[in-house]
């Protein structure tokens, strides 16, 4: 065995000062538990809109809770004024939503639950009025294949049957015809919608209330052409669209009955500004917009969080009553 295993370790030194660390000790949240609260509190986010044509200021405040599965958010307007009008209160998640109107004193309730795989409830109620539907939807061949039937509650007839498959849906349901001296019977209604791929492009059969509306819709990389006939009424129109770059496009749509018609053109300036123009003859009305910030985005992925849209309209028969129109949308997270 070698000598320095053998060897004991050297006695202390009694002229040396050892100072031990003190003992961690966990942070103080009895005192107020401002600082704790703070730190783990959800993010609050505020969103603040306004519209010069109606004057009033549209207000809504959200955050997540219960560890993320839901959402709470509180809206209301208020005018120039400071009047606050029209509060609603929502607590929305996957299974289940609630939204209370505070002036109405009224709630309406929306739940969904998957009872079985490929089977799956859905109910609403309005409790002022207390009404509601009930819904059971299942999967058939597949996701793509669903059966629906649903009813009104309190129920007033028959279960309304949905079919849905890739191509569209059909569904049957019971509505009212009336008849002579106010007399009113029950029938059976059909209603549906189909699509289908026809040459190079896509033509859609959409059948309800006994009118049948088809339409197609032919489009490749730079035009888009978009006929549409209505039966009975053999209404006819179309739109066309053309694009001229990934920054142009004009737009143009034309009523053959009414002989109505409006045009409109559209600019990008990068990925935040928007220009548009455009005329409508049913209303006689010309107008340009100007976008900044994403038009259909949302706030959050803007510049600074915010969306500013300039408008000018300007009436052809009277071009001196022409407005100047805007609308501001600001979002923090707090």
């Amino acid at each position: 065995m070698a000598e320095s295993e053998l060897k004991s370790p050297p006695p202390p030194n009694p002229n040396s000062l050892t100072v031990a660390a003190p003992p961690s000790t966990p942070p103080d949240t009895t005192s107020g538990g401002g600082g704790l609260w703070f730190r783990q509190r959800p993010k609050i986010r505020v969103t603040t809109e306004f519209d010069s044509e109606s004057a009033v200021f549209f207000h809504k405040i959200s955050c997540k809770v219960l560890d993320s599965l839901a959402k709470l958010r509180f809206s209301f307007q208020n005018n120039g004024k400071g009047e606050l009008s029209d509060p609603q209160l929502a607590l929305t998640s996957k299974y289940l939503s609630l939204h209370y109107d505070i002036e109405e004193k009224n709630a309406l309730v929306n739940a969904q639950v998957e009872v079985a795989p490929g089977l799956q409830f859905k109910a609403i109620h309005e409790v002022k009025s207390q009404q509601g539907e009930l819904s059971m939807v299942a999967d058939l061949a597949g996701p793509a294949y669903k059966f629906e039937l649903s009813s009104a509650v309190p129920s007033i007839g028959k279960p309304k049957a949905t079919l849905k498959f890739p191509m569209g849906e059909v569904s049957l349901e019971e509505k009212e015809e009336e008849l002579e001296e106010e007399q009113t019977k029950r029938i059976l209604s059909v209603n549906g919608i189909l699509k289908g791929q026809i040459l190079n492009g896509v033509c859609t059969a959409k059948y309800m209330d006994e009118a049948l509306d088809l339409r197609y819709c032919f489009k490749d990389e730079q035009m888009t052409f978009i006929p549409s006939i209505s039966l009975p009424s053999n209404a006819v129109s179309f739109a066309f669209k053309r694009r001229f770059g990934p920054s142009d496009k004009l737009s143009y749509w034309h009523n053959l009955d009414t002989n109505y018609w409006s045009t409109v053109y559209k600019h990008n300036i990068g990925k935040d500004f928007k220009f548009k123009a455009g005329y409508d003859s049913e209303v006689r009305l010309g107008w340009a917009s100007l976008w900044v910030g994403e038009e259909g985005g949302k706030a959050k992925t803007t510049p600074m969080k915010m969306k500013v849209q300039f408008m000018l309209q300007v009436p052809q028969d009277d071009i001196s009553s022409s407005a100047m129109m805007f609308r501001v949308k600001k979002r923090w997270d707090i």
